[in-house]
């Protein structure tokens, strides 16, 4: 016996699940592809100089000139230093002069890609510590700020008048309780 429909409806779903089947191995293929892909996919740059002896950098040296890799080093501080930072308070006072003046105003600068700050806002959001927070590669006021405060690495912590390069709890607590207490 014979029924047409019945044949039809079987190879319609056999069609339909093989299709789905090839869709998903496709989408597999194209997933393992981009994964292989990426891996390739690294920066590096180099340095090199010209036939007439100026120095380049880029990511893709000329075939034909000597080069070797730069190993870049990320600007990111190890240790805490604390510095006496009451010139730099004082005149970010006179430029907000409208502004209440508060002695432990917290003020970090920093980067997204910074470990040492990560940590830092993780523990002022913690402690319920309000800060404010400035971007010294996106913000235009970061990077004016940073560059006045001559910075050598992220984060640096403004606590009122001291500034801390790079972050420690510890240390953190000792300016900012010493500061709060001075102001009582």
């Amino acid at each position: 016996m014979n029924v047409p429909w019945l044949v039809s409806t079987q190879s319609e779903k056999l069609l339909s699940l093989a299709n789905n089947h090839r869709s998903m191995n496709k989408a597999i293929l194209y997933g393992l592809g981009l994964i292989l892909l990426s891996s390739f996919c690294y920066g590096e740059i180099y340095q090199w100089r010209d036939k007439k002896g100026n120095l380049h950098f880029g990511d893709r040296p000329p075939i034909d000139v000597d080069n070797h890799e730069v190993k870049v080093k990320i600007n990111s501080y190890d240790t805490v230093e604390v510095i006496d930072g009451s010139a730099w308070a004082e005149q970010r006072n006179q430029k907000n002069k409208n502004r209440k003046k508060n002695s432990k105003q917290i003020i970090m600068y920093s980067t997204q890609w910074c470990i040492a700050c990560k940590k830092a806002k993780k523990y002022f959001r913690k402690n319920r510590i309000p800060f404010q927070e400035y971007d010294v590669e996106h913000s235009e006021k970061g990077k004016r700020d940073y560059a006045s405060l001559n910075g050598g690495g992220v984060p640096i912590i403004m606590i009122g008048k001291k500034r801390m390069n790079g972050f420690s709890a510890s240390y953190f607590e000792a300016i900012y309780y010493k500061a709060a207490k001075q102001k009582k």
